[in-house]
């Protein structure tokens, strides 16, 4: 659907394939044409796989010989790993094992790298600033993987997702796949619900589904708005007034303290915390009574997660209580730009305050990617993060 919307908007379709074909491999072919979903018009793109029986499960390693070796461009190359790189992560996490052996079951196949490096492709194609997105909206139900049925969102969804808005229970079917999720959180900039652009073009991706909600992708092409909107007096004003630094909100934190409990099940407990939805889990070492030594688990989680939340501490830990009360969060304005080094493209978060830029970190993961790839330190890579500020 992604890749439907996109070529909706405007990519042109030979280009995108011809781009796909510097992977050089064989075994597929893209199936683009126009359809329709409860009287919506749009672009239908269907990864057919020629030889379903052939197909081969990849892990990373085959995953990133097969994107470096091609010619596709640089920034291509980087966005494509990065999305990778954050499946095999959440999947590693998971399983409790290291990156490196993450079997790729759904994502390794030949339609997972299509969509990834495709999306990738289209985002180059169309030379966007920035990708912002609406919350995300997961569905509901259950899904079947290849770890048997699950409830959505899937475990690697979950995971793929910590830190980003969603929302589920829109549809009774898995809305957002791991592969989706992904694309989205390495590729958007900023989740929110407002359109405060102007609307250029439009376009939309056309699912398989046929639901009585339209299965359809819709995507914007758009400009910002420029410093003073002609027109109403009010849309003036509008227009030029200040973005906040300081946004708050109200959350739940839970705690309790332990002390009999094998320190190594953190670590699970955390993981399965995470899923539930948490935003923040931290450990507090704390001296208990008769001068034991234990741990405060404290969990920062929002309303709709705090249920989730306090039955995994209640199950998961050798509690049997816990504490409850609502705190405000006050967090910074932040934005993510994208810096182009001689290593390779990096996402770097800033934060404002009083209107002032009061920091800026380059994302830790592309960082380490980028100097393990180059042969080079984490230290150099920085470096040239800052230099190309």
């Amino acid at each position: 659907m992604n890749l439907g919307a996109l070529v909706d908007l405007g990519v042109d379709p030979v280009r995108l394939e011809e781009e796909l074909g510097k992977l050089k491999i064989e075994g597929y072919h893209l199936d683009i044409g126009r359809d329709m979903r409860k009287g919506i018009g749009g672009t239908r793109v269907t990864v057919v796989i020629e030889n379903p029986e052939n197909e081969k499960h990849r892990h990373l390693r085959h995953i990133e010989e097969l994107i470096n070796r091609s010619s596709l461009s640089g920034s291509i190359k980087t966005r494509s790993l990065a999305i990778f790189e954050l499946i095999a992560d959440a999947e590693a996490r998971i399983h409790n094992i290291s990156r490196e052996k993450v079997h790729f079951h759904e994502v390794g196949a030949l339609d997972s790298i299509a969509d990834i490096v495709g999306a990738a492709i289209c985002l180059e194609h169309l030379e966007v600033d920035e990708v912002r997105a609406s919350p995300i909206q997961l569905g509901g139900g259950f899904v079947m993987c290849a770890h048997g049925r699950m409830p959505v969102p899937a475990p690697a969804t979950a995971e793929i997702l910590k830190g980003i808005p969603v929302r589920s229970g829109l549809v009774d079917y898995e809305a957002t796949t791991p592969t989706g999720a992904a694309i989205l959180a390495v590729t958007v900039s900023r989740f929110t619900s407002e359109l405060d652009f102007i609307i250029r073009e439009t376009g939309y991706g056309i699912g398989q589904r046929d639901e009585e909600i339209p299965n359809v992708l819709r995507v914007y092409l758009g400009e910002d708005l420029p410093e003073q909107t002609q027109g109403s007096p009010d849309k003036a004003q509008k227009s030029t007034e200040p973005v906040p630094d300081l946004s708050t909100e109200t959350a739940i934190m839970l705690e309790c303290n332990i002390d009999d409990m094998n320190p190594e099940w953190f670590d699970h407990t955390t993981s399965l915390l995470f899923e539930a939805g948490a935003a923040d889990v931290f450990l507090i070492p704390i001296i208990m009574k008769k001068s034991r030594p234990g741990n405060m688990l404290a969990v920062l989680s929002g309303k709709e997660q705090a249920e989730a939340v306090k039955e995994v501490i209640l199950t998961q830990t050798s509690s049997i209580g816990l504490r409850e009360y609502p705190v405000t969060k006050s967090m910074l304005r932040r934005e993510v730009v994208r810096v182009s080094t001689r290593y390779g493209e990096i996402d770097v978060k800033r934060s404002y305050y009083g209107g002032k830029l009061v920091r800026e970190k380059p994302e830790y993961e592309q960082c380490r990617r980028l100097a393990m790839e180059h042969k080079v330190s984490l230290e150099q890579i920085q470096k040239e993060v800052y230099k190309n500020l």
